[in-house]
């Protein structure tokens, strides 16, 4: 076995949806620096090679919704910052909207997914121990919008 197999074999593949997040995470802090909308990035995204499988329509629910909605989503997260959000890391900031939006509008996920979904990337693609921040955030919003979901668990 060649060098190359042995590492592919050896680093299991991503799920398509956990790759959806990704991009979708990608695509928020694109639009954190540059202040692309959502078709643009979408359409600098298809022009990429290699972005592995991924759920189309995931990623296009994520982005489209954060985009669209994060006016709604800052205002959600705020008062579970301990600074404003323009001074959070770009990549922190990004992961945390995204997280903010599953947790507030895909109820279908359970909450317990979205938070080590966003730590995920938050370790992938942060700072040292930016993955600390963004699961300390999460926790405290989580049953702010899941109160249902936090009730049933305790049950």
């Amino acid at each position: 076995m060649s060098a190359e197999a042995e590492a592919s074999a050896a680093k299991p593949q991503k799920s398509p949806r956990h790759r959806a997040r990704e991009l979708a995470m990608q695509g928020v802090y694109q639009w954190r620096v540059s202040g692309s909308d959502a078709s643009e990035i979408e359409k600098h995204l298809l022009g990429e090679k290699n972005l592995g499988r991924y759920d189309k329509a995931m990623y296009t629910r994520l982005l489209h919704g954060v985009l669209s909605g994060h006016e709604a989503l800052e205002t959600l997260l705020s008062p579970h910052l301990d600074r404003s959000l323009d001074e959070l890391s770009t990549v922190e900031f990004s992961v945390l909207l995204l997280a903010a939006f599953e947790l507030s509008q895909q109820l279908e996920v359970p909450y317990k997914v979205v938070i080590n979904e966003a730590v995920e990337l938050a370790k992938t693609f942060g700072g040292t121990d930016g993955h600390k921040y963004v699961n300390g955030v999460l926790d405290k919003l989580a049953p702010k919008v899941r109160a249902v979901e936090f009730a049933n668990n305790r049950s």
